[in-house]
C-alpha cells in the first residue's frame, strides 16, 4: 500500500468518525474548517515560502467547490 493509499485510508477514518460523531452535516464545517487551519500551520510551519502554495490551494479549493455546487458532483 502506498503512502497515498494510507493517507486515503486516514482521511476516510475521519470523515466516518465526524460523521458518526456529528450527524448534522453543517457541523463539518467547523471541523473542515480546523482541519485547513491545521494544515495552513504545517505550511507555514515548514516552511514560511509555502504561505503562497497554501493559499493557491485555497483558490483551487473554492473553485472544486464552486464547481460541485454548479454540478452536482466531484472532479
Amino acid at each position: 500500500m502506498s503512502s497515498e493509499d494510507e493517507l486515503r485510508d486516514v482521511l476516510k477514518g475521519a470523515a466516518k468518525s465526524i460523521a458518526e460523531q456529528q450527524r448534522n452535516p453543517r457541523a463539518w464545517l467547523s471541523w473542515i474548517i480546523y482541519l485547513l487551519a491545521r494544515l495552513e500551520e504545517s505550511a507555514t510551519n515548514d516552511n514560511p515560502a509555502d504561505k503562497q502554495s497554501y493559499n493557491e490551494m485555497l483558490n483551487a479549493l473554492r473553485d472544486e467547490i464552486r464547481n460541485r455546487t454548479n454540478t452536482g458532483g466531484w472532479q
